[in-house]
């Protein structure tokens, strides 16, 4: 990681206070630096290609560059940035969607996840999925179903951390998986 100076070992919150009181171009380089491989990762799992998430990921620096100041602090701002690119994720798929009425691919690591703590029968019936079909299946179902599900599967979130991020109540992130869970079923039963 490349930092510069004692603005090095700035607590991201305090950065992030820093660069939206001075637009300082070095203290975002350090920003970027340090959180630029999880955005990219969470637009490579939206697009098809590792240069449509470069454009994504720079895209979404940009727009952040000047929406820092909307930053409350009231939540770590990895929880805050991690929403921020969901969000943004999710209105450019619907926008392309709607542009080259394409579907949306994403890779198959929602199987690999077990669950430890759910015993709900949804989740096992997700598990058992075939991968080749599952993908097929995430093309199908709404983007924010998708990515409710992705969040819990392939990030391993938590309720909280759900929550958290999309800024719904556990009840909201329980019953928006339980309906993700059932048309993700659905759609691949109809495979």
């Amino acid at each position: 990681m490349k930092e510069i100076g004692k603005d090095t070992y700035l607590e991201d919150k305090e950065l992030v206070f820093r660069i939206a009181k001075s637009n300082d171009t070095k203290l975002y380089a350090i920003l970027y630096d340090r959180y630029a491989t999880m955005v990219y990762a969470k637009c490579l799992s939206f697009v098809k290609t590792k240069e449509e998430a470069q454009d994504l990921t720079h895209d979404i620096f940009v727009l952040l560059f000047a929406k820092l100041k909307t930053f409350k602090g009231t939540s770590k701002f990895s929880t805050w940035l991690y929403s921020f690119t969901y969000n943004f994720c999710i209105n450019y798929v619907q926008r392309d969607r709607k542009k080259k009425n394409e579907k949306i691919i994403v890779s198959d690591t929602l199987v690999e996840y077990t669950t430890e703590d759910d015993d709900d029968s949804l989740d096992e019936e997700i598990m058992k999925l075939k991968s080749e079909k599952l993908v097929l299946a995430l093309q199908q179902i709404e983007p924010n179903d998708k990515v409710i599900l992705m969040m819990k599967y392939q990030d391993d979130l938590s309720i909280k951390e759900i929550k958290e991020n999309l800024n719904i109540g556990d009840s909201a992130v329980k019953m928006r998986l339980s309906r993700a869970k059932s048309r993700l079923i659905k759609a691949y039963n109809t495979l």
